[in-house]
């Protein structure tokens, strides 16, 4: 019972379907809708707006601490290590261009490490920072990191701690950017559908056929999966592993002397200053197991375990109130590199952004529109 009109401009077969509205998903669709313009080109999304760990994030430019990039070099080599960095880093530049800082709420504030002063991760990085440094120049043609412990009683963290810093990175507003990404998307004439939960994604000689949670058929030319941590949900053969990330917001701290992004213990623990307050995630190292889900929740283990980090490390017993909770399901997996690769001659997944989906998401699109095309 269509009309023509709904036939010809909201239902007629489209020449891509991307499967995901986050970063990569949006993106992934504006560069193929630029290559093609005359291509029907729809998102769909499960949720009644994007909904994923693009705007479940801690609004973190990043490209990697010190003893993250460490433990990459240790375990996959310097060459790996090294391309990691520099597609983040080539992803946060592409991203503020593309965007703008204003838009997506950027803040060169820097980003920072800290370490205690008797843990032996400081030692360990200390012992290899000069060494680093000298690595990563030929990608940003200066020193990244430098030592700030006077900063730590700039920052009112608690003594006892040391600092790293580099300049290059930043907080921005996930929110900001995924809602002015959208507005871009849809003005350069995708077809945005929200409230589409995908059951089915199946190749067939003429085409691929998309099945909804609703039992609608949607038969494309042309699929890309772009669905990270929910990637198991359709293709559970690729080793893509849901990681859960709980995060919390206090309210305004009078006072507060934070500035910037900070890692602490590894990267497992991150937090920022946030109109005001901070906001503050990660711990879960603490439940492997019980973390690797899909289910967007949070728990009084790990919740507790943030509150006790904002007692003694980072206000210094200030009270606080938290006034907010929740989760986002990161794609993990035995490597960092995303999973950028045709699956069939129609059906291309670009998945598996291991915590760095800001850095790294345009790039992935771009890879992965330019397979599809």
């Amino acid at each position: 019972m269509r009309s023509i009109w709904e036939t010809r401009h909201f239902h007629r077969p489209p020449d891509l379907v991307v499967v995901g509205a986050g970063i990569v998903g949006l993106f992934t669709a504006l560069f193929y809708k630029r290559a093609n313009p005359h291509h029907h080109v729809v998102v769909l999304e499960r949720g009644p707006f994007p909904s994923g760990a693009s705007v479940k994030n801690a609004g973190f430019a990043c490209f990697g601490s010190p003893s993250e990039l460490l433990a990459d070099q240790a375990k996959e080599g310097t060459d790996a290590m090294l391309a990691r960095v520099e597609n983040r880093w080539k992803g946060l530049l592409e991203l503020r261009a593309e965007l703008g800082d204003a838009a997506i709420g950027f803040e060169p504030t820097g980003g920072h490490e800290i370490y205690g002063a008797h843990d032996p991760l400081y030692t360990y990085v200390a012992e290899r920072f000069d060494a680093l440094n000298a690595t990563l120049r030929p990608i940003f043609g200066t020193s990244v990191f430098e030592w700030d412990d006077a900063a730590v009683a700039r920052f009112g963290l608690s003594s006892g701690h040391r600092l790293v810093k580099t300049d290059l990175e930043g907080p921005l507003d996930s929110g900001a950017l995924m809602l002015s990404l959208l507005r871009k998307v849809q003005s350069a004439g995708v077809m945005f559908r929200p409230n589409s939960s995908v059951a089915s994604v199946e190749d067939l000689p003429r085409g691929v056929e998309v099945r909804l949670e609703g039992g609608e058929l949607l038969r494309a030319a042309n699929v890309v999966l772009c669905t990270n941590g929910y990637t198991g949900q359709l293709f559970p053969d690729l080793p893509v592993i849901p990681a859960r990330g709980q995060v919390l917001k206090t309210a305004p701290i009078p006072g507060l002397k934070l500035r910037g992004t900070f890692h602490y213990d590894e990267g497992f623990y991150y937090f920022r200053d946030h109109e005001g307050g901070v906001l503050l995630g990660g711990g879960r190292n603490l439940d492997l197991t019980g973390e690797t889900t899909w289910e967007e929740a949070t728990t009084e283990a790990i919740q507790g375990a943030l509150e006790d980090l904002l007692r003694t490390v980072i206000l210094q017993d200030q009270p606080f109130q938290v006034v907010q909770r929740w989760s986002g399901i990161m794609g993990m997996g035995p490597s960092k590199s995303p999973i950028v690769e045709r699956r069939s001659e129609r059906v291309v997944v670009a998945v598996r952004l291991g915590g760095m989906g800001v850095a790294l998401g345009i790039r992935v699109a771009r890879q992965a529109a330019q397979l599809i095309s």
